[in-house]
């Protein structure tokens, strides 16, 4: 009995040990090609969007913790500076509509997956994030509820699976990042919200010579961005 005992606890040592903790850094992005919308928003973002941590066991009984931290949010700060003339992030207890506000956006994540080596029979990580964004205007009415999917995918052959992983999510949200600097306007009809009344539209993306195709304007969009680690 006592063998048996002494069994079980080297297995959960094993198990326990199994653990691979993967943290963000914040990433960032360089400046996109983009006419501001001349507008004054506010960013909410819940506490489970701005702490998010996703733990999953995978084959293998290997468990992986993947805290995101506030690397989520601090990339949806930096880019909605890009994109509106006027942002306020706001505390949690503030109340949007005491504050002069055109329009409030709530950001959050529906989903987050990710896939192994060992798993995709590969060389790399993917990552896959389903965030939400929701729009209300300054009366706290919904107007628009966008769901986004970004994807991301790093080769482990010149750094570790942690890295490798890291780096994948990282290219995840700049691929979210990438769609909203192009479809953001276009999807959610934000800028009709400016000034409380039907405000002419103003160009979120500024046309590039000679591009019509959808995917490369995309790919574009952050021109850089997939050569930088953080």
């Amino acid at each position: 009995m006592h063998r048996t005992a002494l069994l079980g606890l080297l297995l959960i040592g094993m198990l326990g040990g199994c653990v691979s903790n993967v943290t963000l850094k914040a990433p960032t992005i360089p400046e996109p090609l983009l006419a501001q919308i001349q507008m004054s928003v506010g960013v909410r973002m819940p506490l489970e969007f701005e702490h998010y941590v996703h733990e999953e066991m995978v084959y293998g009984h290997e468990e992986w913790s993947i805290d995101l931290g506030r690397s989520n949010a601090a990339l949806f700060e930096q880019l909605f500076k890009y994109m509106f003339s006027s942002v306020t992030v706001l505390d949690p207890d503030d109340d949007p509509q005491l504050m002069d506000l055109d329009a409030l956006i709530e950001p959050s994540i529906d989903a987050f997956e990710f896939s192994t080596p060992g798993q995709s029979n590969t060389e790399a990580f993917a990552v896959w994030i389903r965030y939400r964004l929701k729009v209300f205007d300054s009366d706290g009415n919904l107007v628009s509820n966008w769901p986004v999917a970004a994807y991301g995918k790093s080769q482990t052959t010149k750094m570790g699976g942690s890295s490798a992983l890291q780096r994948a999510a990282i290219l995840a949200m700049r691929d979210a990042a990438a769609l909203m600097i192009m479809k953001f306007d276009n999807v959610t009809r934000i800028s009709d919200l400016a000034g409380g009344s039907s405000a002419p539209k103003s160009p979120l993306l500024r046309p590039k010579p000679e591009t019509t195709d959808e995917s490369e304007v995309r790919t574009t969009a952050l021109e850089g961005s997939s050569d930088e680690t953080g």
